[in-house]
């Protein structure tokens, strides 16, 4: 494995959970000897594929392989240019249904690694149940060409109490995106009449930025629209889980940071001279446990 290096190729730097990722992924390139470079999409789509594309053409700047967390689709077309170039190429937190194709048309590592997001989507599901059982949620999406958003709410879906009302509004991971989402579904006529009994967030970024667009409301408002439950996914520890400890959240779910996992599957594949698993899943959590929601609530008398 000489000339050995891995590129790294990130959402976005505005994410706490993509930070969380570079810090995962920096940590077992030391601990495994790996010169790793990390690049962010700035949550472009298509700045992502020009930036992949000018790398794989490059000879200069050859990977050994591309670990990628793609901003919009699975990228079908940047992955065969990257194994057609042979190098190899692991996908983080998306499930693209060419891997088995592509794996076939070379001799480099292809595979994916990622949250279990449909189970995310479960127990986004369950956390809600324990708060309320009917009447209107708000629900923030990431991005809609991101498998990790259809599959987080599809998995809530299944989920939910049958008597809950689900409003979708759109983000794109970050805290800025869902504040101003939030404060534009407010603006409507509408949203003052319809009552919300929770805010559902498809990540912590978005359900902090969701907040502030009610922080911001006039006194009386702002009342009446804090009460209510926020929660969010990604339970990173200083961020997430911090603002569930101080009360900002009520809930959040801890999904571990795929990138260093999937340098971890590299690896062993490129030490072993074998092709890694096609798909590896790593459970999500909910924090706090669901058990330990509903006592929540029940103290309290909700």
């Amino acid at each position: 494995m000489d000339n050995l290096n891995v590129l790294v190729a990130l959402t976005t730097r505005e994410n706490d959970y993509q930070a969380e990722q570079a810090l995962a992924v920096t940590e077992v390139a030391a601990r495994l000897g790996v010169p790793i470079r990390i690049i962010y999409a700035d949550n472009d789509a298509v700045n992502q594929t020009q930036q992949l594309i000018k790398i794989i053409q490059d000879p200069a700047q050859k990977p050994t392989a591309i670990l990628v967390e793609p901003v919009g689709t699975g990228m079908p077309q940047v992955a065969k240019a990257a194994v057609a170039a042979g190098i190899g190429w692991g996908i983080v937190n998306s499930d693209p249904d060419y891997l088995a194709d592509v794996r076939r048309s070379g001799r480099v590592p292809v595979f994916g690694v990622s949250t279990d997001q449909q189970e995310v989507g479960r127990i986004q599901g369950q956390q809600l149940g324990a708060l309320v059982q009917s009447g209107n949620v708000l629900y923030i999406e990431g991005p809609s060409g991101s498998t990790a958003t259809q599959h987080r709410t599809q998995g809530m879906l299944s989920t939910k109490p049958a008597g809950v009302q689900v409003k979708v509004l759109k983000g794109d991971w970050t805290e800025r995106s869902a504040n101003q989402a939030a404060k534009s579904w407010l603006s409507l006529g509408s949203s003052r009449q319809m009552e919300i009994r929770a805010v559902i967030c498809q990540n912590d970024a978005m359900a902090m930025g969701a907040r502030k667009a009610f922080v911001d409301l006039t006194e009386k408002d702002r009342e009446r629209w804090l009460d209510i439950p926020f929660t969010g996914c990604d339970g990173v520890t200083k961020t997430g889980q911090e603002w569930v400890r101080r009360g900002q959240l009520k809930a959040t779910i801890i999904t571990a940071p795929a990138a260093g996992t999937a340098l971890e599957v590299l690896m062993k594949a490129l030490q072993s001279d074998s092709p890694p698993p096609q798909h590896t899943l790593i459970p999500p959590q909910s924090f706090p446990a669901i058990k330990e929601l509903r006592g929540q609530q029940a103290a309290a008398g909700k």
